[in-house]
């Protein structure tokens, strides 16, 4: 059962210039393994990780350095949820999180559903 839907859209001229302005956001916003990405790919980070907070309703025990976009082996994305972000989302009964990114004519895009399968759904 879809328990939550998010999507956000990010201008990544706009984005840039503020991760230029304040080089601490990268610290703030991303892990160590999405730091070096390109600015494009960072900026689709970003707005998975902001649908992914829509998703769920709200940011309460979400933080950003514990949500990690990943891509597997055929190159789709993926969270890795890690500390009390995992916690959360697990005792919402999520089991399942699907995200798709896009970036083309200056903007990123994400859109994330969450899902229980389990009895609790």
């Amino acid at each position: 059962m879809i328990v939550g839907i998010g999507v956000d859209l990010v201008d990544i001229a706009r984005f840039t210039r503020s991760v230029d302005r304040t080089p601490r956001l990268r610290e703030r916003l991303f892990t160590a393994t999405e730091r070096p990405l390109p600015t494009r790919s960072l900026a689709a980070r970003y707005a998975a990780k902001e649908a992914l907070i829509k998703a769920l309703g709200g940011s309460d025990g979400v933080h950003w350095s514990e949500i990690e976009v990943r891509n597997d082996p055929e190159g789709r994305p993926y969270f890795d949820l890690t500390g009390s972000t995992a916690e959360v989302i697990a005792a919402r009964g999520i089991d399942m999180m699907h995200v798709s990114l896009s970036h083309d004519g200056g903007l990123a895009t994400a859109y994330v559903i969450a899902e229980a399968r389990g009895e609790s759904a």
